[in-house]
Protein backbone atom coordinates (compact mmCIF):
# COMPACT_ATOMS: atom_id res chain seq x y z
CA UNK A 1 0.00 0.00 0.00
CA UNK A 2 1.21 3.56 -1.04
CA UNK A 3 1.73 5.30 2.41
CA UNK A 4 3.36 8.32 2.98
CA UNK A 5 4.43 10.79 6.28
CA UNK A 6 3.05 13.82 7.06
CA UNK A 7 4.20 15.99 10.01
CA UNK A 8 3.72 18.71 11.69
CA UNK A 9 6.09 20.07 14.34
CA UNK A 10 7.67 23.17 16.41
CA UNK A 11 10.69 22.53 17.83
CA UNK A 12 12.27 18.73 16.30
CA UNK A 13 10.79 15.93 18.09
CA UNK A 14 8.10 15.11 15.53
CA UNK A 15 10.40 15.81 12.41
CA UNK A 16 12.63 13.38 14.45
CA UNK A 17 10.50 10.70 14.38
CA UNK A 18 8.80 11.47 10.91
CA UNK A 19 12.55 10.72 9.83
CA UNK A 20 13.15 7.97 11.64
CA UNK A 21 9.95 6.50 10.46
CA UNK A 22 11.07 7.45 6.83
CA UNK A 23 14.63 5.66 7.35
CA UNK A 24 12.84 2.33 8.48
CA UNK A 25 10.20 2.35 6.15
CA UNK A 26 11.43 4.30 3.21
CA UNK A 27 8.08 6.03 2.49
CA UNK A 28 8.34 9.42 1.63
CA UNK A 29 8.17 12.35 4.35
CA UNK A 30 6.49 15.57 4.15
CA UNK A 31 6.31 18.65 6.51
CA UNK A 32 3.04 20.41 6.29
CA UNK A 33 4.32 23.64 6.88
CA UNK A 34 5.87 23.33 3.14
CA UNK A 35 4.28 22.67 0.13
CA UNK A 36 4.18 19.13 -0.38
CA UNK A 37 2.77 17.34 -3.12
CA UNK A 38 -0.52 16.27 -3.85
CA UNK A 39 -1.49 13.36 -0.75
CA UNK A 40 -4.46 11.32 -3.28
CA UNK A 41 -1.24 9.55 -4.59
CA UNK A 42 -1.07 7.99 -1.66
CA UNK A 43 -3.07 4.95 -0.28
CA UNK A 44 -2.55 5.67 3.50
CA UNK A 45 -1.04 8.15 5.95
CA UNK A 46 0.83 8.39 8.52
CA UNK A 47 0.73 12.28 10.21
CA UNK A 48 2.48 13.37 12.97
CA UNK A 49 1.66 15.93 15.10
CA UNK A 50 3.90 18.04 18.44
CA UNK A 51 1.08 19.10 21.10
CA UNK A 52 2.06 22.73 21.94
CA UNK A 53 -0.20 23.98 25.33
CA UNK A 54 -2.36 21.30 24.43
CA UNK A 55 -3.28 21.74 20.95
CA UNK A 56 -1.79 19.26 18.27
CA UNK A 57 -0.12 21.37 15.73
CA UNK A 58 -1.79 19.36 12.70
CA UNK A 59 -5.01 20.55 13.46
CA UNK A 60 -5.49 23.10 10.59
CA UNK A 61 -3.79 20.70 8.23
CA UNK A 62 -6.57 18.31 9.37
CA UNK A 63 -9.28 20.47 8.96
CA UNK A 64 -8.26 22.02 5.79
CA UNK A 65 -7.61 18.48 4.07
CA UNK A 66 -10.40 15.85 5.61
CA UNK A 67 -12.54 15.44 2.96
CA UNK A 68 -10.07 14.06 0.59
CA UNK A 69 -7.97 12.06 3.28
CA UNK A 70 -11.43 10.99 5.45
CA UNK A 71 -11.45 7.45 3.65
CA UNK A 72 -7.86 6.68 3.66
CA UNK A 73 -6.33 4.18 6.95
CA UNK A 74 -4.46 7.18 8.70
CA UNK A 75 -2.50 6.40 11.95
CA UNK A 76 -1.76 9.44 13.69
CA UNK A 77 0.80 9.91 16.19
CA UNK A 78 1.32 12.95 18.84
CA UNK A 79 4.50 14.06 20.27
CA UNK A 80 4.51 15.13 24.00
CA UNK A 81 6.40 15.59 27.01
CA UNK A 82 3.36 13.59 29.00
CA UNK A 83 3.33 9.69 29.00
CA UNK A 84 1.45 7.56 26.72
CA UNK A 85 -2.09 6.43 28.42
CA UNK A 86 -2.25 9.99 30.26
CA UNK A 87 -5.79 10.91 30.28
CA UNK A 88 -4.21 14.64 29.26
CA UNK A 89 -3.64 13.26 25.52
CA UNK A 90 -6.83 12.47 25.25
CA UNK A 91 -8.63 15.49 26.34
CA UNK A 92 -6.41 17.49 23.67
CA UNK A 93 -7.30 16.03 20.97
CA UNK A 94 -10.85 15.47 21.94
CA UNK A 95 -11.18 19.32 22.48
CA UNK A 96 -8.89 20.10 19.44
CA UNK A 97 -10.37 17.26 16.67
CA UNK A 98 -13.38 16.21 15.89
CA UNK A 99 -15.19 13.37 16.57
CA UNK A 100 -15.51 11.74 13.30
CA UNK A 101 -11.33 12.74 12.60
CA UNK A 102 -10.75 10.80 15.75
CA UNK A 103 -12.65 8.01 15.93
CA UNK A 104 -11.41 7.43 11.94
CA UNK A 105 -7.38 6.99 12.85
CA UNK A 106 -5.59 5.22 15.08
CA UNK A 107 -3.29 7.15 17.19
CA UNK A 108 0.05 6.63 19.04
CA UNK A 109 1.10 8.81 21.54
CA UNK A 110 4.64 9.10 21.36
CA UNK A 111 7.07 11.42 23.85
CA UNK A 112 9.48 14.08 23.02
CA UNK A 113 12.02 16.43 23.50
CA UNK A 114 11.81 20.25 25.36
CA UNK A 115 14.91 21.67 25.12
CA UNK A 116 14.33 25.25 26.94
CA UNK A 117 17.50 26.81 25.43
CA UNK A 118 16.19 26.69 22.60
CA UNK A 119 12.97 28.75 22.68
CA UNK A 120 12.74 32.01 23.28
CA UNK A 121 12.51 33.95 26.80
CA UNK A 122 8.70 34.51 26.74
CA UNK A 123 8.16 31.20 26.22
CA UNK A 124 10.43 29.79 28.89
CA UNK A 125 9.28 32.01 31.28
CA UNK A 126 5.35 31.12 30.02
CA UNK A 127 6.53 27.61 31.03
CA UNK A 128 8.18 28.03 34.19
CA UNK A 129 5.49 30.04 35.29
CA UNK A 130 2.86 27.24 33.88
CA UNK A 131 5.37 25.12 35.92
CA UNK A 132 5.06 26.23 39.05
CA UNK A 133 1.08 26.64 38.97
CA UNK A 134 0.68 23.16 37.75
CA UNK A 135 -0.52 20.56 40.15
CA UNK A 136 1.05 17.58 38.79
CA UNK A 137 4.73 18.01 40.16
CA UNK A 138 6.06 15.32 37.49
CA UNK A 139 4.41 17.79 34.56
CA UNK A 140 5.45 21.54 36.34
CA UNK A 141 8.99 19.87 36.77
CA UNK A 142 9.35 19.09 32.66
CA UNK A 143 7.72 22.19 32.29
CA UNK A 144 9.64 24.16 34.25
CA UNK A 145 13.73 22.02 33.68
CA UNK A 146 12.83 20.83 29.97
CA UNK A 147 12.98 16.35 29.12
CA UNK A 148 14.31 14.26 26.66
CA UNK A 149 12.37 11.44 26.18
CA UNK A 150 13.18 10.79 22.10
CA UNK A 151 13.16 6.76 21.78
CA UNK A 152 13.53 5.41 18.70
CA UNK A 153 12.40 2.14 19.76
CA UNK A 154 8.52 3.55 20.70
CA UNK A 155 8.07 3.50 16.97
CA UNK A 156 7.34 -0.09 17.14
CA UNK A 157 3.13 0.03 17.27
CA UNK A 158 3.38 2.42 13.87
CA UNK A 159 5.38 0.41 12.46
CA UNK A 160 3.71 -2.74 13.21
CA UNK A 161 0.21 -0.77 11.46
CA UNK A 162 2.43 -0.08 8.65
CA UNK A 163 2.92 -4.28 8.31
CA UNK A 164 7.08 -3.31 8.78
CA UNK A 165 9.21 -5.21 11.17
CA UNK A 166 11.07 -2.94 13.72
CA UNK A 167 14.67 -2.36 13.14
CA UNK A 168 15.12 0.23 16.21
CA UNK A 169 19.40 -0.39 16.51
Amino acid sequence: MKTAIYFSGKYGSTRQYATWLHQATGYPVFDVAAPAPDHSGFERLILGTSIIVGAPTVKKWLASHWETIREKPILLFTVSGTPPGHPDLDTWLERHLPHEMRSAMDVVALRGRLDLSALPFWLRWMLRLAGKANQDPEAGRRMREGFDYMDKASLEPILQWAGIEAQTS
